[in-house]
C-alpha cells in the first residue's frame, strides 16, 4: 500500500491547521492583556475574562455540531465559512471602541476556530494512510498545543510594545495566506447525511456546558459552600438528565454518543480532556501568578512559557512516529508519568516559585503534555471506523475545547474564592496551589488510566 502523503494534502492540512492555530493563540494572547483592558474598557476582571471564557464556550457549541456538518458540506465550503468567519472577527476586534463589540467580534472568531479544528482532524484521517497517522496527529497536536502557551508571550510582547488591538493586526497577514492556500488545495467530497439537523440537541448541549459555566462562577462569587452554588449543580444536574433522556430517544442525533460504550475509547477521551484541562489551566494561571505574585510585566509572563511550549512542541511528531510503530502505551505512560511530576513539583514549591522554576517545570509539564496528547486522540479514532470516524472527530474536538474552557473558569473560581477572606497576592498564592493540587490529582488520574486500559484491554 502506497503511504505517501501528497503535497496537496499536506498544504490543505497546513491550511486548515493554520486557521485553527490563529484562534487559539489570539484566545490565550488576551489573558496577559485582562489587567489592561479592564482599564481601557472600563470593566471589571470578572467581565473581562468572558472574552476567553465566552469564546470557548461558542468555540465548544460548534464544534458540537461538526459531525453533521463535515457529513452534510464539502470540505471546501466549511473551509471558506471558516476562514471568512475568521478574517471579519478579527476586523471587528481590532476596531472594537468597547467591550461588548470586542465580545462580538471573539464570538465570531469562535465560530472559525469550532469549525477549522475539527476540519483538520477530518483531513488527516480521511485522506492520511492509516500507517502514519500518528505522526500526523502529532503534528496537529503541536498546532493546538504550542498555540495556547506561545499566546501569552505573543500577546504580551506585542501588546507591551504597542497596544492590544496589535494582536490582531498581526494575524491578518496570516489569514489572508492560509485562505488562499486553503483554497487551491482542499479537495473532497461530503459524505451525506439523511438526517436533519437536531436543533434541540445544540440547545441541550448549549445549556449544559453554560450552566456548569455558571455553576463555578457561583462559587467564585459567593464559595463552594453558598446556597446559590448548591442551587446551580441541582439545576444543572436536572439538564443534564432531561439531555439524557432527549438524547435517548431522539432518531436525530447530533453525535453518535453510543460510541462512548467502547471502554479504550472512553479512557483516551479522559486523557485527552484531561490533559487539555491541564494545558490550558497552566496557561492562564502561571501568568497571573507571575505578573501579581513575582511583579513580572506582560510580556516577561509570556516569554516564561516560551522554552517549556517550544521543546515541547518538538515532542509531538516523535510522540506520533513511536506510536505508529510501537502502539499507545510507550508515550501515554511517559506522558501520564512527565505531567504528574510537573504538577507536583509546581503544588510542592508553590509560594516559593521563581522565574527560573517555573521554566524547568513547566518545560517537563510540556514533554509529557505532547508526549501523551496526539497519541490519545489517534488511539481514540483507531477504536472506531466508518461514518463513526466524524463523530469520534467531533466528540474528542469539543471535549478537548470545553477542557480549556472549564479549565480557565475553575481555576481562576479558585483564586476568586481565596480572594473572599485574602488580600490580592495572597489569594493568588494561595489559589495557585489549590489549582496545583487539582491538577495534580487530575495528572494522576491520567496515568491510572493508561496503566488500567494497557492491564485490562492488552492494547495493541
Amino acid at each position: 500500500m502506497d503511504q505517501r502523503v501528497s503535497t496537496r494534502v499536506k498544504l490543505s492540512i497546513l491550511a486548515v491547521g493554520l486557521l485553527s492555530f490563529v484562534g487559539i493563540l489570539v484566545e490565550t494572547s488576551m489573558n496577559v492583556t485582562f489587567p489592561t483592558l479592564t482599564k481601557d474598557l472600563n470593566v471589571s476582571l470578572g467581565t473581562v475574562q468572558w472574552l476567553t471564557t465566552g469564546y470557548l464556550l461558542l468555540t465548544t457549541i460548534v464544534m458540537s455540531t461538526t459531525a453533521y456538518i463535515l457529513k452534510k458540506f464539502k470540505p471546501i465550503k466549511i473551509f471558506s465559512f471558516a476562514a471568512l468567519s475568521c478574517f471579519v472577527g478579527t476586523l471587528i476586534c481590532m476596531f472594537s471602541p468597547n467591550f461588548v463589540v470586542l465580545l462580538c467580534g471573539r464570538l465570531i472568531q469562535a465560530i472559525a476556530t469550532g469549525l477549522a479544528t475539527p476540519l483538520m482532524f477530518n483531513l488527516i484521517f480521511e485522506e492520511v494512510p492509516p500507517a502514519r497517522i500518528g505522526v500526523y496527529t502529532g503534528f496537529a497536536s503541536i498546532i493546538i498545543s504550542l498555540a495556547p502557551a506561545l499566546g501569552p508571550t505573543y500577546g504580551g510582547i506585542v501588546s507591551g510594545m504597542w497596544s492590544w488591538r496589535a494582536i490582531f493586526i498581526g494575524v491578518i497577514p496570516i489569514i489572508v495566506l492560509l485562505s488562499i492556500i486553503g483554497f487551491l488545495s482542499i479537495k473532497g467530497e461530503s459524505i451525506g447525511t439523511q438526517t436533519s439537523f437536531d436543533y434541540l440537541s445544540v440547545a441541550g448541549l448549549a445549556a449544559i456546558f453554560t450552566m456548569i459555566l455558571f455553576t463555578f462562577d457561583q462559587a467564585g462569587r459567593h464559595g463552594f459552600i453558598s446556597m446559590q452554588f448548591g442551587i446551580w449543580i441541582l439545576m444543572t444536574i436536572a439538564v443534564v438528565a432531561i439531555f439524557g433522556w432527549y438524547n435517548a430517544k431522539s432518531k436525530r442525533q447530533l453525535i453518535d454518543f453510543s460510541i462512548l460504550k467502547i471502554p479504550v475509547l472512553r479512557f483516551r477521551l479522559f486523557g485527552y480532556f484531561g490533559l487539555q484541562f491541564i494545558n490550558i489551566g497552566l496557561s492562564f494561571v502561571l501568568p497571573i501568578f507571575a505578573q501579581t505574585v513575582l511583579k513580572m510585566n506582560s510580556a516577561q509572563a509570556g516569554l516564561m512559557l516560551l522554552p517549556g511550549s517550544l521543546i515541547g512542541a518538538m515532542v509531538g511528531p516523535v510522540a506520533g512516529y513511536i506510536y505508529d510503530k510501537k502502539g499507545p502505551t510507550i508515550p501515554l505512560v511517559l506522558s501520564g508519568f512527565l505531567v504528574t511530576i510537573g504538577a507536583f513539583l509546581f503544588f510542592v514549591v508553590g509560594k516559593d516559585l521563581t522565574l527560573v522554576s517555573i521554566i524547568l517545570i513547566y518545560l517537563v509539564l510540556r514533554v509529557g503534555f505532547n508526549f501523551g496528547f496526539g497519541p490519545s486522540l489517534s488511539d481514540g479514532s483507531m477504536q472506531v471506523t466508518g461514518r463513526s470516524k466524524s463523530d469520534q472527530n467531533s466528540l474528542f474536538s469539543m471535549m478537548q475545547q470545553y477542557a480549556g474552557s472549564l479549565g480557565t473558569n475553575v481555576l481562576s473560581v479558585i483564586i476568586s474564592v481565596a480572594a473572599l477572606n485574602h488580600g490580592e497576592v495572597a489569594s493568588t498564592i494561595i489559589g495557585s496551589k489549590l489549582d496545583f493540587g487539582i491538577l495534580t490529582v487530575i495528572s494522576l488520574m491520567i496515568l491510572i488510566s493508561v496503566i488500567y486500559v494497557e492491564r485490562k484491554y492488552k492494547v495493541k
